[in-house]
């Protein structure tokens, strides 16, 4: 399963071209409810998961605010140590990173920092808008938003880069729509920018 991920782009060849789909990449540590959250967006209930070694990838439809409508292709990829060299074959030319976190692993949150800077300071997702799913709120001793966005070093990342923390239980289904419509708006919000950026003309 996903022999071929790091062959150029033969993985973003493969992709449907559908008129107004965007393309979004699904990342974060291993057990951090990545899957939970998919199948949670797609089915609107909860499955019981294994580990994602590879990818799944689903089409999912926007239910609320400007989001309500707009179909999305998320890939949602495997995030043992092992699998997350993989992750740059997923990221290149992506609308926008959702990045899984479990809100109570404390212990594991510097790793997540390092493994999110790495993806977002790579020259491929320069400027792509990052969603922080902040997942399992519903458990106790769970670190709210502004603990999230200082614990991973949000504010380090280049001013290109738009941000948002969700709080989230992808189990209850609880924030996830509501950081799709989000992660919509930062990226229209993107490339609103590209264009004036394109649009003025240099001396």
């Amino acid at each position: 399963m996903g022999a071929n991920m790091g062959k150029g782009n033969s993985l973003l060849d493969s992709l449907p071209s559908g008129e107004g789909t965007l393309h979004i990449v699904m990342l974060g540590l291993d057990s951090a409810g990545k899957t939970t959250a998919l199948y949670r967006l797609k089915f609107d209930q909860y499955l019981n998961t294994v580990p994602t070694i590879g990818f799944n990838c689903e089409k999912i439809r926007g239910t609320t605010g400007k989001a309500k409508g707009i179909s999305f292709l998320v890939w949602d990829v495997g995030g043992q140590e092992k699998l997350r060299p993989l992750w740059k074959s997923y990221t290149r030319c992506t609308d926008g990173i959702v990045f899984v976190l479990d809100s109570v692993d404390s212990e594991r949150m510097e790793e997540a920092k390092l493994e999110l800077a790495r993806t977002a300071k790579s020259p491929d997702n320069a400027g792509v808008p990052i969603l922080v799913l902040a997942n399992k709120q519903d458990l106790p001793g769970a670190k709210d938003p502004q603990e999230i966005e200082k614990a991973l070093g949000l504010h380090e990342l280049s001013q290109q880069h738009f941000y948002h923390v969700q709080p989230a239980c992808a189990i209850i289904g609880d924030g996830l729509d509501e950081g799709l419509d989000v992660l919509y708006e930062m990226i229209l919000k993107k490339r609103k920018l590209c264009k004036q950026t394109k649009g003025k003309k240099p001396r």
